[in-house]
C-alpha cells in the first residue's frame, strides 16, 4: 500500500474477494464459537487464523487491514465505541504510579475516565495546556509514562504540535497517544507526526451515517501487543454489523470528506462576517491561531468547527439553535447530517481558563448544499434579532 494514494487504498484495502466466492464485500461473520478441525490446533499446537468471534473473524480482519494501511501503521484493534479505545490504550500503556500528561482540550469523556478510574487505581494525572509545544518537557517526570493529545481540541479546536510532543516524549522513552478523530487518518497521519497509538472514532467519519459505533486504535509496532492484549484481558470487541457499516463507510471516506470540507469552510467564513459572532473556531481559517500547525501537519480540514457568539443570553442561544430546517441538536457528529449545539468548555478546563463572554457552539456540517445551510443559519440569527 506505500505507493498507492489514499483514494485507491480505501477502495481496496481488506477486499479480499476469491476468499469468499468472489463477493466484493466481506461478509458479516456473527460468530462467537470458532470450531477446530483438530485437538493439535486446539491446543495451540498448530496455527489457525481465527480462534473465538470476540479475538475477530474475517469481517474485522478486513477493517483491521483497512486501518492500518490508511494510517501506515503496525496493526489495529478494534473497539466498540471510540471511547472504548481510548481507554483500551490508556490502560494498556499505564499502571499504578505512574503520572500522565493530557491535553487539557481532551474529549471530555477521556477526560472522566482518567479522573473517574485512573486515579483512583493510583495514576496521577495532569493536564496541560494544548498550545504548549516544546514546553511539554519541562512538564515530565520521571514517572511519567504517556502523553495524551488530541489535535484538533475538542470544543475549542486548539492545535497540538504532535510532532515537537512526540520528539520530547519520545527522548524520555515515553508514548504518545493521539486522538485524530478529526483528521480521520485522511487529513492527518498521526504515527507519521510520531504518535505510538491513534485513536479513532470511527463512529464519526468512517461510518459516516450516524447509525453505528464504533472505536479504532491504530499502532505502531512497540505498542500493538500490548494494545491487544488489553483489548482481549478486558473483553472489548466490536459487533460485526458495526464493523461491516464502518468498513462500507470507509470505502466513500474521501468523496464525503472534501465535500465536508468545502462546505465547512464556506460557512465558517460566512460567519465570520457576520456581526452576531465574536470569533470562528477554525484551524483551516488564515485567521486561526492554529493555522501554521494545520497548515505543516494536515492536508485539509472536515465539516467540525466552532464558534462564539457576542452573547451570553439565554434567549438568543434557543432561538438560535432551535427550530432550525437543517441543523438539529444531538451528539456526535461526522454524519450526513447537520448538527448545532452549545458547549461549555469552561466547566471542565483545569489547567487553562475559558474566558470568553459569550455562548461557544459547535458545529458540524453534513453533506447539505452550503447554501441551504447558510440560509439556515441566517434564519437563526434573525430570530435573535426579533427576540432582543
Amino acid at each position: 500500500w506505500i505507493a498507492m494514494k489514499d483514494d485507491t487504498l480505501i477502495t481496496h484495502a481488506g477486499l479480499h474477494p476469491f476468499d469468499h466466492h468472489g463477493v466484493v464485500n466481506p461478509p458479516v461473520y456473527h460468530a462467537s464459537t470458532i470450531l477446530y478441525p483438530d485437538l493439535d490446533s486446539l491446543e495451540g499446537k498448530k496455527p489457525v487464523r481465527y480462534h473465538y468471534g470476540r479475538s475477530g473473524t474475517p469481517t474485522t480482519q478486513a477493517l483491521e487491514e483497512a486501518a492500518t494501511a490508511l494510517e501506515g501503521g503496525a496493526g489495529t484493534v478494534l473497539a466498540p465505541s471510540g471511547l472504548a479505545a481510548i481507554t483500551i490504550a490508556l490502560q494498556a500503556l499505564t499502571k499504578a504510579g505512574d503520572h500522565i500528561l493530557v491535553s487539557d482540550s481532551v474529549y471530555a469523556p477521556t477526560r472522566n475516565f482518567c479522573d473517574r478510574v485512573l486515579a483512583p487505581f493510583g495514576v496521577t494525572v495532569e493536564y496541560y495546556d494544548p498550545r504548549l509545544g516544546a514546553a511539554i518537557e519541562e512538564r515530565l517526570r520521571p514517572e511519567t509514562s504517556l502523553v495524551f493529545t488530541e489535535a484538533p481540541g475538542s470544543q475549542t479546536f486548539e492545535m497540538q504540535d504532535i510532532p515537537t510532543i512526540s520528539a520530547a516524549a519520545h527522548r524520555r522513552g515515553l508514548k504518545v497517544l493521539m486522538d485524530n478523530t478529526w483528521g480521520a487518518g485522511w487529513f492527518c497521519k498521526g504515527l507519521a507526526l510520531g504518535a505510538d497509538v491513534v485513536i479513532h472514532a470511527g463512529t464519526k467519519y468512517w461510518v459516516g451515517h450516524a447509525d453505528a459505533n464504533l472505536g479504532a486504535l491504530v499502532c505502531n509496532q512497540e505498542t500493538l501487543k500490548p494494545v491487544r492484549q488489553m483489548a482481549n484481558l478486558t473483553g472489548i470487541s466490536a459487533g460485526p454489523d458495526d464493523v461491516y457499516l464502518a468498513l462500507r463507510g470507509l470505502r466513500t471516506l474521501g468523496v464525503r470528506l472534501r465535500h465536508h470540507q468545502q462546505a465547512a469552510l464556506q460557512v465558517a467564513r460566512w460567519l465570520k462576517g457576520r456581526p452576531e459572532v465574536a470569533r470562528v473556531l477554525h484551524p483551516a481559517l488564515e485567521s486561526d491561531p492554529g493555522h501554521k500547525l494545520w497548515r505543516r501537519d494536515f492536508t485539509g480540514s472536515c465539516g467540525l468547527f466552532g464558534f462564539i457568539l457576542h452573547s451570553d443570553r439565554r434567549e438568543d442561544l434557543r432561538a438560535l439553535v432551535e427550530g432550525r430546517r437543517y441543523f438539529a441538536m444531538g451528539y456526535s457528529w461526522g454524519g450526513f447530517e447537520s448538527l448545532l449545539i452549545p458547549t461549555w468548555p469552561s466547566r471542565i478546563r483545569t489547567a487553562t481558563r475559558w474566558e470568553e463572554a459569550g455562548h461557544t457552539l459547535r458545529i458540524h456540517v453534513g453533506l447539505e448544499d452550503p447554501d441551504d445551510l447558510i440560509k439556515d443559519l441566517e434564519e437563526g440569527f434573525q430570530a435573535m434579532a426579533g427576540g432582543s
